[in-house]
């Protein structure tokens, strides 16, 4: 199983003269399963119907109809599509990428009509084992959830979503301190207080002894992420579980509090393999069980080039579609980041990893990470394209590893500008 982080990529690119993405390619053609997060839609503006949403992932992400086929030979037969940007161009841009993924034979899991759909195990096949998908997101656009028929009313397509409760954590005497501004505000009417907690203004904070996020996720998400777990794990003889999410921001390189049990649960219920993408860029790897848990694959591709935009990102970043272009609004934004991140102006968001786990008879056996870079120095109509990483450079994106994977026990070897995590035999 190769498994990579974001698809942000807007043409193809195999035909291109890229300096060293052929060897990327033939890393991702030698597997069974070649997984990545597509974190784009697929359509051509000229005959498109839906049009951009008022409501958007931080940016508009579309791609050329060619990117379907471009996918495939790059070797991608499963792939991820519950994201933040699922629906930045509306169910119209979901419905075409669907269609893109389909006629190019690439297995997607995340989006659907109605919940069910959304939520529900899709299915590989391959000559050694039929392989399970299945994909939610915990970041995403609060219109993109899609719901279940209810009665007469019918379902909503979307997404299918983890739904997470944000807590501030501020020490008690804080704690204390946003309670009287509570209780000052005018129409505040008093309740049963709640001597550890309380709300403020749309946010929810808590007790503790360190200022930073908790996360508590939504109950009946997680028992119907659980059910597609098993029902994938039941039809199938491999089980992936993938979860893009940003928590608590894209500017950490620790993951949020709640998902290292939340990955045990989902490990418990069946799956070979979860897999994190979102923060856009590495976080640690943990072997639980002989299964492995990478909790954050970084990006992949930022072949960011995206054309068109819609005029809502005109206005968020201060620029007239009279004057300005396409790009210089891209720029912006990468360099801006999202109001509460950094953006992409640090090389960290431009090095990652391939991950090549090998199992036999259903157990992992090795996992062997190509560090990767996309190209931070170029200019932008040359940067995000992958290619390995070498020398200083591959040996400080596996040193950064190495260190973010020691909490969970994991022991990373590097040989050859390549890790290792081998698997002692019991």
């Amino acid at each position: 199983m190769v498994a990579v982080g974001d698809l942000i990529v807007t043409r193809p690119l195999t035909k291109g003269q890229h300096p060293g993405f052929d060897d990327i390619v033939k890393i991702l053609r030698d597997a069974d399963v070649t997984f990545g997060n597509m974190e784009t839609n697929i359509f051509d503006i000229r005959s498109f119907n839906g049009s951009p949403q008022a409501e958007y992932g931080g940016a508009y992400h579309v791609s050329l109809p060619e990117l379907g086929p471009d996918l495939k030979a790059m070797g991608f037969n499963l792939v991820s599509y519950a994201n933040n940007h699922t629906l930045d161009w509306g169910v119209e841009g979901m419905r075409e990428t669907c269609r893109a993924l389909d006629q190019n034979g690439i297995v997607y899991a995340g989006v659907g009509e109605n919940l069910a759909q959304a939520g529900a195990a899709r299915f590989l096949e391959t000559p050694r084992a039929r392989v399970a998908l299945i994909s939610f997101a915990t970041t995403f656009t609060p219109m993109s959830r899609a719901c279940d028929p209810a009665g007469e009313a019918p379902g909503r397509p979307g997404l299918s979503a983890l739904r997470l409760e944000e807590s501030i954590v501020v020490p008690r005497a804080m704690l204390e301190n946003l309670r009287q501004v509570r209780d000052a505000l005018p129409n505040y009417r008093p309740g049963r207080n709640d001597p550890n907690g309380l709300a403020l203004a749309g946010a929810r904070y808590k007790a503790g002894d360190q200022v930073g996020f908790s996360y508590e996720p939504d109950e009946s998400d997680v028992a119907d992420i659980l059910r597609n777990v098993r029902r994938g794990k039941q039809f199938a003889d491999f089980c992936i579980v993938t979860n893009h999410g940003h928590e608590p921001g894209n500017w950490s390189q620790q993951l949020p509090d709640y998902e290292q049990s939340f990955a045990h649960k989902m490990i418990d219920a069946g799956a070979d393999a979860y897999i994190v993408h979102g923060p856009h860029q590495l976080r640690g790897i943990e072997i639980y069980k002989g299964r492995p848990i990478l909790y954050s694959v970084g990006n992949f591709i930022m072949d960011d080039l995206r054309t068109p935009v819609g005029a809502d990102m005109f206005t968020a970043h201060g620029k007239d579609p009279r004057s300005d272009t396409d790009a210089e609004v891209t720029v912006d934004e990468m360099a801006r980041g999202y109001k509460t991140d950094p953006g992409f102006a640090d090389p960290v968001f431009y090095e990652s990893i391939i991950a090549v786990s090998r199992f036999e008879h259903n157990q992992l056996t090795e996992l062997r990470i190509y560090p990767i870079e996309l190209g931070h120095s170029k200019r932008f109509a040359n940067r995000g394209i992958p290619r390995l990483a070498l020398g200083q450079q591959a040996n400080r994106i596996l040193e950064r590893l190495q260190e973010l994977s020691n909490p969970f026990g994991t022991e990373i070897a590097v040989e050859n500008n390549i890790g290792v995590i081998r698997l002692r035999s019991s």
